[in-house]
């Protein structure tokens, strides 16, 4: 059952650009609830959309999902529709939707959508989220099927985003930092149960290597558990390990955008 239609995109709040989303949707289906997942993305990161869309639809009602994070957007890439674990994810095939995807068990099935009777009109080039995937949305919650929004796509031929990887061995586990929040703090691909492997526990200290840099860091429950201004690793809230400064910029003191390579491992 269709409970909610959730919205994330790279659009900001300073414009009118999500309220038209919300207007459009509400024009065709009123009894919809509506939840904005972020609209705060930095602009065509759509590997951070897709870190941030996986890690929050555990939580989310059984429901249509909307992602618009797009920097191809007017461009020649399809938008789809994509079935799976009882939810539909509508958005640019660009890889946006893929980790998300993969967290609801993986797709059953793809549509294009071209059936522009479904659209707003008329349609801008640059406004997909406004034009198609807003109204779609609202659209399929009222009832349409999955198969009247276009040809079939066969999910192998859907674009997926590589998945973020940690790697065990000789007494280090090395991984990639996923994503960096609005606070500065870098997520890792690195489980807190790969420390737990190395025999790591929360009170010890890790030995850091971004590249050809070494830290020694202390592993601790939250941030807030070192002084202001400090560097600590902790377990975030999707269970993996992130780099942070206690009030401060983690990702822009280390220098550590999303992908740089980075290797723990437990000190003596």
């Amino acid at each position: 059952m269709t409970s909610v239609i959730t919205l994330l995109t790279d659009y900001g709040l300073e414009d009118g650009y999500v309220a038209a989303c919300h207007g459009v949707i509400a024009g065709i289906a009123p009894q919809a609830r509506v939840i904005d997942v972020c609209h705060l993305i930095p602009s065509g990161d759509v590997r951070r959309g897709a870190a941030v869309l996986a890690q929050t639809i555990p939580y989310l009602p059984p429901g249509i999902h909307i992602g618009a994070v797009d920097p191809g957007a007017g461009g020649a890439r399809r938008a789809v529709a994509v079935e799976a674990g009882g939810r539909v994810f509508i958005g640019p095939d660009n890889g946006l939707l893929s980790w998300a995807v993969h967290a609801s068990g993986g797709a059953r099935a793809a549509y294009e959508l071209c059936d522009d009777k479904h659209f707003l009109r008329p349609v801008s080039p640059t406004f997909p989220g406004r034009d198609v995937f807003s109204p779609v949305a609202a659209r399929l919650y009222g009832g349409l099927r999955l198969a009247e929004l276009g040809p079939e796509v066969p999910v192998e031929r859907l674009v997926t985003l590589p998945e973020p990887t940690s790697l065990l061995r000789e007494g280090s586990v090395e991984g990639e930092v996923v994503s960096v929040d609005r606070y500065g703090n870098t997520q890792l691909s690195i489980a807190a149960g790969d420390l737990q492997t190395l025999g790591v526990r929360v009170g010890d200290t890790l030995g850091v290597w971004l590249g050809r840099r070494q830290l020694s860091l202390p592993y601790r429950e939250t941030y807030a558990a070192v002084p202001p201004g400090e560097l600590v690793a902790f377990a975030d809230s999707a269970g993996l390990i992130a780099i942070a400064v206690n009030s401060g910029d983690a990702a822009q003191r280390l220098g550590l955008p999303p992908g740089a390579h980075v290797r723990l491992s437990p000190t003596p």
